[in-house]
């Protein structure tokens, strides 16, 4: 069947199957060259096997949680908004949560996800105790950060390329409400956003919508906003008798695959001004319930649909600290010369990070949605160029056609990745479209 990721390309044929025993699972992978596949909100071709795909959500159970230390353990199919609907109402959220709750606990793993507080708490891996992972002949081993370690380092980030995650242990934060404290911090440009985010490192959360369409002296401005877990008392009072329970939102689904024309430049840019127009109004304090504050794009089903039936491709890049505002000011120029604006632009600041091979360095990580067109298309290789000449790297999990050469001059972890995938017998038993396209 033909099977695509969250931006509808590239679409690939793959035989797609849905195991629901450890047995099933070990045939699917006897047969080769397989990979493991969740909600499917990976952008481009990393959950489409190079020959079998193996949908995990069936694996869909919580298997148990000790009170004492928030450890949760599940199996990889359990949707991150499932942990949170059982288990915020109990005073638990996520340690580490992307900008949807709509992924699996296996691909949080397999991708490595980061969100606003990086900076703070790393990448999902900080909260990863252990991991059950399926190898290549159907034995199944546990990998920690002190067993099999190895293992467990180039399977968190590896996409799914070192074996089929079936259980893990992660961990819950304590939290006493459903409510963030944000502050919104309005930046006239890309300097002042940068400065924003140096300035406010002690945050628990932050991330900014950028401007891609703005130039001249308002290149880059932004909306920075800083989030800190409300206490009980902050809570607007009608919540007050029960803090963990937040309104909720009415979902909306894009109904259809929007005309090529409804997202131009002229179009981007009107609601750019406007959207921060509006976010320049609520500069300050406010609370607000964590779903709107971490999952914004969630409210709307099928938003991916916004682009229109060729889909659309994420350029998402991190640049090294001593680079970045450099690095930064290029990207933003070549967007905003192009005409090729994206709407949904974010900015986020990476701490320290030390692992085999996951995304993360410390730097800024930009995040840009673009319409597949061919003045996009043609943009994309600016774009890396200027990642590959400030010393950056790419997401795998929203990469759909960065190049192989590309990717490997900007990492060159991936040799490494590829050579130890060839001599543990891994390469013939879990191949990606993507992994194929990279040569990993």
């Amino acid at each position: 069947m033909q099977l695509s990721g969250w931006g509808n390309f590239p679409k690939r044929t793959t035989q797609l199957t849905a195991p629901r025993t450890e047995a099933e699972v070990a045939a699917q992978i006897a047969e080769g060259r397989a990979v493991a596949r969740g909600n499917g909100r990976s952008y481009g071709d990393s959950a489409i096997g190079a020959a079998r795909t193996l949908d995990m959500r069936g694996f869909d159970r919580m298997l148990s949680f000790n009170a004492a230390t928030g450890q949760l353990v599940a199996e990889a199919g359990v949707m991150l908004s499932d942990v949170i609907d059982s288990f915020l109402p109990r005073g638990w959220f996520p340690m580490v949560t992307p900008g949807t709750k709509l992924i699996t606990l296996g691909g949080a793993i397999a991708a490595d996800v980061h969100g606003k507080n990086h900076h703070v708490e790393g990448s999902f891996r900080a909260c990863v105790d252990w991991i059950d992972l399926m190898g290549p002949d159907g034995a199944v081993t546990r990998c920690s950060h002190d067993e099999n370690a190895e293992l467990f380092g180039w399977t968190i980030g590896g996409m799914g390329l070192t074996g089929i995650i079936l259980r893990c242990a992660i961990r819950l934060r304590s939290v006493k409400s459903g409510w963030i404290r944000q502050t919104m911090i309005p930046a006239a440009n890309l300097d002042e956003a940068i400065t924003a985010f140096e300035d406010s490192m002690a945050a628990t959360y932050s991330v900014a919508w950028i401007d891609c369409a703005a130039k001249g002296a308002a290149l880059g401005r932004s909306l920075v906003m800083l989030g800190e877990h409300a206490e009980p008392g902050e809570v607007p009072p009608r919540y007050r008798a029960t803090p963990f329970k937040a309104p909720r939102r009415r979902k909306k689904t894009f109904p259809m695959n929007a005309p090529g024309f409804a997202l131009n430049p002229l179009s981007v840019r009107a609601f750019n001004a406007l959207y921060f127009w509006n976010g320049s109004r609520q500069e300050g304090q406010q609370i607000v319930d964590w779903d709107g504050y971490f999952y914004p794009l969630d409210a709307i089903l099928k938003w991916n649909r916004l682009y229109g039936r060729k889909g659309f491709m994420q350029f998402q890049c991190v640049l090294p600290q001593d680079s970045a505002r450099e690095g930064l000011h290029r990207l933003m120029s070549a967007i905003s010369e192009s005409g090729q604006a994206s709407f949904l632009s974010v900015l986020k600041r990476f701490g320290p990070q030390d692992s085999p091979f996951s995304f993360p360095m410390e730097g800024y990580t930009l995040a840009l949605d673009f319409p597949r067109h061919a003045r996009a298309i043609a943009l994309m290789p600016e774009l890396d160029a200027i990642t590959l000449d400030h010393g950056g790297r790419f997401y795998l999990a929203k990469d759909s056609r960065v190049p192989a050469d590309t990717f490997t001059t900007a990492d060159p972890r991936a040799a490494a990745f590829a050579q130890w995938r060839r001599e543990n017998g891994l390469a013939d038993a879990f191949a990606s479209a993507q992994s194929e396209r990279l040569h990993l």
